[in-house]
């Protein structure tokens, strides 16, 4: 029996099922498994997730390929170019995550700030003695600068939590343009990266993870921020050297990191489980029961449309 569509996962909510009653013999098989591999030549749909990257070969090992379905808005682990060379259409899923990745960044962020994880585990572990003047004082965010990398819809959500904080939101995105970003509940400076970050006690990234922003953010440019500084990556690792952060981290340079992706994930720099004033979270961005159904219905319905018969 042919495999009209291959995931290698189930999805949350119905749609998954909804769209194998549509399109029969869709089958469920682990990524790279003897399963996926041998369904892979009748396959006219894929359905993988953010950290199961697809190459070119398995193009070609899937001749009656007409759609790629990826449950995330990011696409740097499929091989678009390819793809669109081939006339087969990439599935993604934007937009219906923006407030549950802005609120995950701005969990990171109180986290980190306030000292959430050091305050709890103090507590857990008995050692707790009471209220003291000095116990794990925080960073004040009120008249703060707060950089934005990425002026798109979840980088523009987030400079909207800033704001309520009373930080003062600053953009830079891939266009380079300069003027302001109206953010929706107001407009807020874009500049170059240069002049964004030394004005940036805490720096969020919201940006997609291309050719131009892997590694934009080296030693030379966290060097660049103010001292005590304060990194949210909510994007993608690959944008930030991520030894070059512990080793601020270390030294005392920068005043924290929230993470919730990672270089290589789920495989994790070793270095960040001792690094100091890190705040460490397993890719829980998009990870709310509203918001993983309406992705896996928006991947569903793109996939649907992709593999109708033309008219």
């Amino acid at each position: 029996m042919s495999t009209r569509i291959l995931s290698t996962s189930p999805l949350v909510g119905p749609a998954l099922a909804e769209l194998g009653a549509r399109f029969p013999d869709l089958r469920l098989a682990a990524f790279r498994s003897p399963e996926w591999n041998a369904a892979l030549p009748e396959a006219e749909a894929l359905v993988v997730m953010l950290s199961e990257p697809v190459t070119e070969a398995d193009l070609d090992a899937a001749p009656k390929l007409k759609a790629i379905g990826t449950y995330s808005v990011g696409v740097n682990h499929l091989p678009v170019k390819a793809c669109q060379a081939r006339g087969i259409a990439v599935v993604n899923t934007p937009g219906v995550l923006t407030d549950a990745t802005a609120d995950i960044a701005l969990a990171l962020l109180m986290a980190v700030t306030r000292r959430v994880a050091e305050g709890e585990a103090l507590v857990r572990s008995g050692a707790w003695k009471g209220w003291a003047p000095d116990q794990l004082l925080g960073l004040g965010l009120s008249g703060k600068g707060c950089g934005i990398l990425g002026s798109g819809p979840i980088g523009q959500a987030f400079a909207r939590r800033a704001q309520a904080l009373g930080m003062t939101p600053l953009f830079w995105d891939r266009e380079g343009r300069g003027g302001e970003v109206d953010f929706g509940a107001g407009k807020a400076a874009r500049l170059p990266l240069a002049d964004l970050l030394p004005r940036s006690l805490v720096l969020s990234l919201h940006c997609p993870l291309t050719d131009q922003t892997r590694g934009m953010l080296d030693r030379a440019a966290l060097e660049k921020l103010p001292q005590g500084a304060v990194i949210i990556n909510t994007a993608r690792g690959g944008i930030m050297d991520e030894n070059a952060a512990i080793d601020l981290l270390e030294s005392g340079r920068l005043g924290g990191a929230g993470l919730d992706v990672y270089e290589g994930e789920p495989r994790l720099n070793p270095r960040w489980l001792k690094a100091p004033r890190a705040v460490l979270l397993p890719h829980l961005g998009s990870a709310t029961v509203e918001t993983r159904g309406a992705m896996a219905q928006l991947l569903c319905d793109g996939l649907a449309a992709a593999l109708a018969p033309s008219r």
